[in-house]
């Protein structure tokens, strides 16, 4: 029986560190799935926070275009209708005798500048102005004494603006 007390005792010993490693490794294992999940978490949650700033891009981009879609519509709109107001200006320029002629077309220009500014629409290019190469075009250059440099001199064609946005420059003559 002695032997067999002296067999015993190194194979509990033996038992003791098996299970020693076994419950090493057990944690190992559970410390190396446990940084897997949170690796996988953080990756998901990185991923997500992503989506929800691309999609908060995507919704500003689409509202900003929506807007800028209706201001572009209404400047081709008001592009399609400056020939009519240039032939009016035309006409209110020429001499006529027939008064009634004069104050309807008088009328009608009223009636277009009353409807383009209710869109929005500036009308500018005077003469005296000074002029600024950012709103105003110009196609010739005139010596007048009296005048000062970088005025406006004469108006061939009125330019339009919608805000910020330039619809046709101001056609003029500018005084060097």
């Amino acid at each position: 029986m002695a032997k067999k007390k002296e067999q015993e005792l190194p194979v509990e010993e033996t038992v003791e560190e098996t299970v020693e490693e076994t419950v090493e490794e057990t944690v190992e294992t559970a410390e190396n799935t446990e940084n897997l999940w949170e690796e996988k978490y953080n990756a998901e949650h990185d991923s997500y926070l992503r989506l929800a700033a691309d999609y908060d891009n995507f919704r500003k981009r689409t509202v900003k275009e929506k807007e800028q879609s209706y201001t572009n519509g209404k400047a081709d709109a008001v592009e399609k209708l400056l020939p009519v107001y240039d032939n009016l200006e035309r006409a209110l320029n020429q001499p006529t005798e027939d008064t009634a002629y004069k104050k309807g077309v008088e009328m009608t220009m009223t009636q277009l500048v009353g409807i383009l500014n209710g869109l929005g629409v500036e009308i500018y290019g005077n003469t005296g102005d000074t002029f600024d190469p950012n709103i105003h075009n110009a196609v010739m250059h005139t010596e007048e004494e009296g005048v000062e440099e970088n005025t406006i001199t004469q108006v061939f064609q009125k330019g339009i603006r919608m805000g910020e946005k330039i619809v046709r420059f101001a056609m003029v003559q500018v005084a060097n």
